[in-house]
């Protein structure tokens, strides 16, 4: 069985549609101002309504406003809810479909805090004191193997490119896993070349 793509960041349909051309499982709508990949929800509805029934739409938030997340999860179609601030695990718990918490590995003691919660499963990124993501940056795949002992799909993101996907995904085997910076031309705009490269080079790793 071959990883899940998730492509994170889309900001346009012309982008959203190059994906799936590309072999994405996953769209990810980012819902957070400070991000270059920042998208609205009217947007976001827009994208998400020329999309296939069978791409996942994600949405990513950080520290959002409970009542903001039901809107963008009625309006947008949304599948799968992310999580990468500082939401507690009770903030996770209080919707009704697939929950991620996103957590920026710095080392053991990150794994001690994911204990702590219970959605489907989790997205390991990378730490940046500049960024909460889309940084182009790797981590210690170790600790995600280690990870693999809380029995939830791990989503593995983090700097991950056409180049390194292949031995991210035979060292971890993750559930799935997760690009933004490294499909992109500029920060916020996919390139169709890398996405496809990604996405097979992804899903071949463990044929």
């Amino acid at each position: 069985m071959s990883v899940t793509v998730k492509i994170c960041g889309i900001t346009s349909e012309t982008d959203a549609l190059a994906a799936v051309e590309a072999g994405a499982d996953a769209i990810g709508f980012m819902f957070y101002e400070e991000s270059p990949r920042f998208i609205t929800i009217e947007q976001a509805k827009t994208i998400s309504a020329a999309l296939p029934p069978h791409i996942m739409r994600v949405g990513v938030f950080v520290n959002a406003d409970e009542a903001f997340i039901n809107r963008a999860l009625n309006e947008c179609l949304l599948n799968i809810l992310q999580f990468h601030g500082d939401e507690t695990p009770e903030d996770c718990g209080r919707f009704p479909i697939m929950t991620l918490k996103a957590f920026r590995v710095q080392g053991p003691k990150t794994l001690e805090v994911m204990q702590n919660y219970s959605t489907a499963g989790f997205l390991l990124d990378a730490y940046s004191k500049d960024a909460l993501g889309g940084t182009g940056e790797t981590f210690n795949w170790d600790l995600a193997v280690q990870a693999q002992k809380f029995r939830r799909p791990i989503f593995l993101g983090g700097g991950l490119t056409p180049d390194n996907v292949v031995e991210a995904v035979q060292k971890v085997e993750p559930f799935a896993v997760d690009v933004s910076s490294g499909v992109e031309s500029e920060p916020g705009k996919k390139d169709p070349a890398k996405m496809s490269a990604f996405v097979s080079a992804a899903k071949g790793a463990l044929a």
